[in-house]
């Protein structure tokens, strides 16, 4: 990049200006990434300033058992195949509860498109799990599941969220994006629901006043001209409804755990190459760049290993995903051991580690508790970048 378009973009961002689709391919061509982790970090600053916010949640998987077979996917299972499975409401429930301790505050609910489980099994399911938990907010399924719910119950989306919110639901998931543009998206989605439906229900959800996460899966088949168009529809929609509060990059990964058993599901490993830590970090950079009306933009370390979520908060992210215990939808994504368990411990450790200040939220991104940042009196102490 010359030294010109530099300066030109460094101006836009400093004065607030809106990036163009033309920008944000230029910041991805750029190869110094020190001064796109500075730009970008400025923005995150101005934004949130010294704060890294961070939530106390579980993951959920109620089935794994899936209609789809997404070529990236390796969670899947058919009806009967080995390691296929499916709570009972009351399992489930029974599931939640052990996670309860450490002052949870969220469950994240995803699970498989399944062909033969009822409607009611997953109203019910929230009703149960909020009356048992009730301290806890529920963020459930993907813009994809109620897609699929529409199918097999007759309903529209919208009866949909009123049922589900009634029963408890306080965020949609964010999960079905993974990148909107057909080009790329006709060969790795197994599933009917694509920019058009997946825009609609979470325009829906925010109608309803919930509000949604929004994600992008990148670093498989895609070019970077097509992470610009994913974000910048998002960013589109965002000035139409204001309900996103937060914007997560994942971290397309290689099969390393589920191959154990003889099968490969992943069809794309064999023609792909996860993302580098580098390129993890110039795409959070540039998201934090080009998506200038979401606040936050969080680092999912499960999928990206702790040192480079630690780094991704110096590039662009504000907020570390909670202390997961069981994530079954991918996990070890680097092969070099990334735990599979934070504490909240853990988190504040990390966070002042990187130089920042660790705040617990809700889902809403409303403050539970500030916590001190590094101390200062420490030489070795990090500090956050200066701006």
């Amino acid at each position: 990049m010359d030294v010109g378009l530099k300066r030109e973009l460094e101006e836009k961002v400093r004065s607030g200006e809106r990036l163009t689709r033309e920008d944000g391919i230029a910041l991805y061509e750029s190869d110094d990434l020190a001064w796109l982790g500075g730009l970008a970090h400025e923005v995150r600053t101005r934004k949130n300033g010294d704060v890294v916010h961070f939530n106390v949640n579980r993951h959920l998987n109620m089935t794994n058992v899936c209609t789809a077979s997404c070529a990236y996917c390796s969670f899947q299972r058919k009806p009967g195949e080995k390691d296929a499975y499916t709570m009972r409401i009351e399992e489930a429930v029974k599931l939640a509860k052990a996670m309860e301790g450490e002052n949870l505050t969220e469950l994240h609910i995803v699970n498989g498109l399944h062909p033969n489980l009822p409607w009611r099994y997953y109203p019910r399911s929230l009703r149960e799990l909020k009356a048992a938990l009730p301290n806890v907010s529920l963020k459930a399924f993907t813009a994809t599941e109620i897609h699929h719910f529409e199918t097999i119950s007759g309903l529209s989306a919208s009866e949909i969220l009123d049922e589900l919110i009634d029963a408890g639901l306080e965020s949609l998931t964010g999960g079905g994006a993974e990148i909107f543009d057909w080009e790329v998206r006709q060969h790795i989605v197994d599933h009917r629901t694509h920019w058009e439906d997946w825009s609609r229900i979470h325009r829906l959800a925010h109608e309803k006043g919930l509000k949604t996460p929004c994600t992008m899966l990148y670093g498989h088949i895609e070019e970077p001209r097509h992470r610009v168009d994913h974000v910048l529809r998002l960013r589109e929609l965002q000035d139409e409804t204001n309900g996103f509060q937060v914007f997560i990059p994942l971290r397309y990964q290689h099969d390393f755990v589920d191959m154990k058993d003889g099968k490969v599901r992943n069809r794309l490993q064999a023609r792909t190459q996860m993302a580098t830590g580098a390129e993890a970090l110039k795409t959070f950079a540039v998201s934090r760049l080009l998506f200038d009306n979401v606040p936050h933009v969080k680092v999912f370390w499960v999928m990206h290993g702790v040192q480079t979520a630690q780094l991704a908060l110096q590039h662009g992210a504000d907020d570390m995903d909670g202390s997961v215990v069981e994530y079954k939808i991918t996990h070890d994504a680097d092969n070099y051991g990334t735990p599979n368990k934070l504490t909240r411990e853990d988190l504040l450790e990390l966070i002042r580690d990187a130089g920042f200040r660790p705040v617990e939220r809700n889902t809403r991104y409303e403050i539970i508790r500030e916590y001190e940042g590094p101390d200062a009196a420490r030489r070795e102490s990090p500090q956050p970048m200066r701006v």
